[in-house]
């Protein structure tokens, strides 16, 4: 994993962010092999996993040195377009994409850089997931910080207002509490959700400390969060389905929707759903009817 750095210009989220350019496109080229790309290898024995430099760049359209200058963490000179043809040539999906021209031309997004003060929540946006009774909703920040939620949320997930305004993290809670590890049915699918989403928000939001500090302290106290981090996926999910095994109403099978709010897209809008006449959709209506009752400890 890379190393560390407080206060180096080109850091990412507390990264030396040439040294992880560097290992994400080894990581990418890792994961192709030559047929993947159409290329013959010619049952020749392979010293590293994946295509080499030299094929990349073919594939690239770029010379050999261009690339490994590149791959070394150089990308002082790099245009867009090679960064595109990079791209495809790796087969990056549109977030790994982004991740990637994040890393090599940081100088794009800095103009755009979000304020280091604490991510607040609009009290409107507040008072709108509580009208929303039947359906579990919550706000989260860019460090993947709870910054609202409503009844249903805490009945679904656990009373966060009994937690300290900073450990109200998806990130600390998912890989530091054993409660939510028995929620998630799919723990290990969501703990790389996870991963990927505050990877993703690293690259765009450099210098960051709130960032930084949290992935330093979960580095520290999790091997899980260590061993998922150093895999280099990126994500950004707005839309997926879950299954959690919740201890009242036992087991629920939940779409959720992403939407970020206009007025501040470094935050986004969470939303809950079951298929309408399914056992899930059932299980909700009773943990609603049951109002504050239904709400659990979280920890």
């Amino acid at each position: 994993m890379a190393s560390f750095s407080a206060s180096d210009d080109r850091s990412v989220a507390g990264l030396d962010r040439r040294a992880e350019l560097s290992e994400f496109l080894r990581s990418r080229r890792a994961r192709l092999k030559p047929a993947d790309v159409g290329l013959a290898d010619y049952g020749r024995r392979r010293r590293v996993p994946g295509l080499r430099r030299e094929e990349l760049a073919q594939i690239a359209d770029v010379s050999v040195s261009y690339y490994t200058q590149l791959e070394q963490g150089n990308s002082a000179n790099v245009s867009v377009e090679v960064l595109d043809s990079i791209a495809r040539a790796l087969r990056l999906t549109d977030t790994e994409h982004a991740y990637l021209t994040h890393l090599a031309k940081p100088t794009r997004q800095r103009e755009s850089r979000p304020s280091l003060r604490p991510q607040r929540l609009r009290p409107a946006i507040q008072q709108l997931i509580d009208t929303m009774t039947d359906v579990p909703a919550c706000v989260n920040g860019f460090r993947m910080d709870i910054l609202g939620w409503n009844a249903m949320a805490a009945a679904l997930f656990g009373n966060w207002a009994e937690l300290p305004p900073e450990e109200r993290n998806w990130g600390r809670l998912i890989f530091l509490s054993p409660t939510m590890r028995d929620l998630f049915i799919d723990w290990e699918t969501k703990a790389g959700s996870i991963v990927g989403v505050l990877r993703m928000h690293a690259s765009s939001h450099p210098e960051d400390p709130g960032l930084a500090s949290l992935v330093g302290e979960l580095s520290m106290r999790s091997e899980e969060f260590r061993r998922l981090w150093a895999a280099h996926e990126v994500r950004r999910k707005r839309y997926a389905v879950l299954r959690l095994n919740h201890p009242l109403v036992g087991e629920l099978t939940l779409a959720y929707e992403t939407f970020r709010l206009a007025d501040n897209p470094e935050q986004t809008l969470v939303t809950y759903h079951a298929e309408p006449g399914s056992e899930s959709a059932a299980a909700l209506r009773l943990l609603a009817s049951w109002g504050t009752d239904a709400t659990t400890p979280v920890g």
